[in-house]
């Protein structure tokens, strides 16, 4: 019937049997460095704890322990309480519990912890982490393994065996680690900090298969992943979506409900109790009329397409946008011309003209800048923590120090032939100066004459680039459901097509002039004020097209149902999908064919909240859950309730306790009303026949 108690082994009869207890070992209830300044309520801690039905609580603060809080919480509070801490540890976070035992011995150990945190990103190591806490095995230890900021493997390696569980942000998180042999066992908690009136409560939560909530059973329940759950009655199927007692599906769910009934209301606490990672397509947000905004939009989507594409080109320009090509060929022409000057006053040449040095030619230096990024990444290399595995099986590390030290001794030769050139240039440079105060004779003009030829070199390379990249070619085809997009090149037609990809308000009108120039047309991009990282990007248009499925360019309803796919792909980064009405803006054939399948395959990974009127996809989608909303107004009061269940069911439940018929939800809210569906049936039988 539900798939987790299928997996479980598990019948409805011998599962109801089992009594889960609900536990949020993860609460602050004093502000420390690592927290926004918070004022402790623990009237809300009460109504938290109560109205959410917690069984078992642990405080765990950042890096600090307050024994004479934590005492007034236990004794106000009637469920289990734990003692604990959230420590930094090598840059990540672990929940630190202990049992109610030794609370004097466990501030102290704390205090240390505290001591050793002055700043917001201190952190200690494992070891000093050892020091403080000896005997691992007392505490009940969960790292931060699926959320941020996250302990890395290698530290949860240096404290096997003592972790077995690992905290997460979400419930799809949850139920892929659920999945995962390699996998922690997966609990997720509220985070809170407890203020004063709390609104709304916090829904995370873990369900566990425990007798007596003790530490050590806590730590038995955890090494087995078949006994924690993210619902109390549908197991790892459900979790708890708004503090009112909402639970939903971990698939697909479709909220349905007539006009202001609290539909977008109840998408709105379900974001606002998951603030992470949520990806929400509001009600006719992607509604897309104007072709160049459309193309702006396609752009700023695809500009990893174009970074690709002018990663090279970008070094290209790098290494010449410094050069000044006709301040080298003038540079040239006046060094040739003081050398027949000089070698045509030869007879006038003294006995200071003659010396050696008069006309000496300096040291070049070396640049050293490359062998110093070579030694850091070396060092990159050896250092690597979080890839060391993969670094070790392809490169041999001894070998890499021994790199590093030949390359470090290679900087240290050069940077000291270095100092010697500088030292003779100078000098020499001196006796030249003196030398030309005691004669007549004119020196010919000092240049790197290797250097101007080899800059010279660089730009004609840079034109012949350039007239290459500017070339009309496609570059890209990716492909959207029925639609097409087609990345191409081709050249810039305008100055304020430059101006557009600029996104600034810089006048483009000279540098355009000068657009078939390359070399000319670089200096006047300087000119335009245009950061030296952006320029590069005005060599080349790069085009984006997009076509539908009969290869024509799309039309403004079809730039919105490309928005749509677009956007629900783009989900798969997120950890919950929330989408307000699709139907208000698209066709039943396109919502069908496309959106449905599409949401389908999504609500595989993670949790899908839909609200619609529309039965092609309140109905057609087949979803895995529905929420019915209703309004009603008893005597000028107004009453919003929220019914819930699944597609099979009779009836949807509120948690009141009040029920609705779930035939006449559907005939309501798709298809308004049985009579009309029957006379819709009625007619299109007499048209097919």
């Amino acid at each position: 019937m539900k798939t987790s108690l299928n997996v479980l082994g598990l019948n409805n009869q011998s599962y109801t049997q089992i009594k889960l207890k609900k536990i949020d070992l993860h609460i602050h209830t004093k502000s420390s460095i690592s927290d926004a300044a918070f004022e402790f309520s623990l009237a809300s801690l009460q109504g938290y704890v109560t109205k959410s039905e917690i069984d078992c609580i642990a405080i765990t603060n950042h890096n600090l322990f307050d024994l004479r809080q934590f005492e007034e919480i236990r004794s106000n509070l009637r469920i289990k309480v734990f003692p604990g801490i959230e420590i930094n540890l090598e840059s990540g976070h672990l929940l630190l519990i202990s049992d109610i035992v030794a609370l004097e011995e466990f501030e102290i150990q704390c205090n240390m912890v505290e001591a050793e945190i002055v700043n917001k990103n201190d952190s200690i190591s494992v070891e000093t982490f050892k020091i403080i806490f000896p005997d691992l095995s007392k505490y009940l230890l969960i790292p931060h393994s699926d959320k941020n900021p996250i302990i890395s493997k290698e530290t949860i390696n240096k404290l096997s065996p003592h972790i077995y569980a690992g905290e997460v942000t979400s419930p799809s998180k949850f139920k892929m680690c659920i999945q995962d042999v390699t996998k922690l066992t997966p609990v997720i908690f509220s985070d809170v900090r407890i203020i004063e009136n709390m609104s709304p409560y916090p829904t995370k939560a873990t369900f566990v298969d425990i007798g007596d909530l003790t530490l050590m059973g806590l730590k038995f329940c955890l090494r087995d992943k078949t006994k924690v759950f993210l619902s109390k009655d549908d197991g790892n199927e459900r979790f708890q979506a708004t503090d009112d007692g909402l639970y939903l599906s971990t698939g697909l769910n479709v909220i349905l409900g007539e006009r202001s009934s609290g539909k977008s209301y109840t998408l709105n606490k379900i974001k606002s109790a998951f603030t992470d990672n949520i990806k929400y397509i509001e009600q006719f947000a992607l509604l897309q009329n104007d072709e160049e905004k459309f193309k702006t939009l396609m752009s700023n989507r695809n500009s990893d397409v174009s970074e690709r594409f002018l990663k090279e080109f970008k070094h290209v320009v790098d290494d010449v946008i410094n050069i000044d090509y006709t301040a080298n060929k003038s540079e040239i022409g006046q060094y040739l011309d003081s050398l027949i000057r000089y070698a045509s006053d030869s007879h006038k040449h003294d006995s200071f003209s003659r010396a050696r040095l008069f006309d000496e030619v300096q040291f070049s230096i070396s640049e050293l800048k490359g062998l110093s990024d070579l030694i850091e990444a070396t060092a990159k290399l050896i250092d690597n923590t979080s890839y060391s595995q993969i670094i070790v099986k392809h490169l041999n590390i001894e070998n890499l120090k021994k790199l590093i030290c030949e390359l470090i001794e290679n900087y240290i030769d050069s940077y000291e032939l270095n100092l010697k050139r500088n030292w003779v240039n100078e000098l020499v440079n001196k006796i030249k100066d003196d030398l030309k105060l005691k004669t007549t004779i004119v020196p010919p003009n000092e240049i790197d004459l290797y250097n101007s030829i080899w800059e010279n070199y660089k730009v004609k390379k840079f034109i012949k680039i350039v007239d290459e990249i500017r070339k009309e070619r496609e570059i890209e085809r990716k492909e959207f459901g029925s639609f097409k997009v087609v990345v191409s090149t081709k050249k810039f037609t305008g100055a304020q097509r430059m101006k557009t990809i600029s996104k600034t308000q810089l006048t483009f009108t000279e540098a355009f002039n000068k657009y078939n120039g390359p070399g000319s047309f670089l200096k006047a991009l300087k000119e335009t004020g245009l950061p030296p990282t952006e320029i590069h990007k005005f060599f080349v248009d790069i085009d984006y097209i997009t076509l539908n499925r009969d290869n024509f360019s799309v039309s403004g309803g079809e730039r919105s149902e490309f928005n749509l796919l677009h956007e629900i792909k783009d989900a798969m980064r997120y950890e919950m999908l929330l989408i307000d009405e699709p139907e208000s803006s698209f066709d039943n054939l396109f919502l069908k064919s496309e959106v449905n399948k599409l949401l389908k395959d999504i609500s595989a990974h993670i949790p899908v909240i839909l609200v619609t009127h529309n039965s092609t996809v309140g109905a057609s989608i087949s979803p895995d859950y529905i929420v019915y909303t209703r309004k009603s107004v008893s005597q000028s009061v107004v009453k919003y309730q929220v019914f819930s269940g699944y597609p099979s069911d009779k009836q949807l439940k509120c948690v009141d306790g009040e029920v609705v018929d779930n035939y006449g939800v559907m005939m309501a809210c798709l298809e308004a009303g049985e009579q009309p569906y029957e006379e819709r049936n009625k007619t299109y039988g007499l048209l097919k026949n």
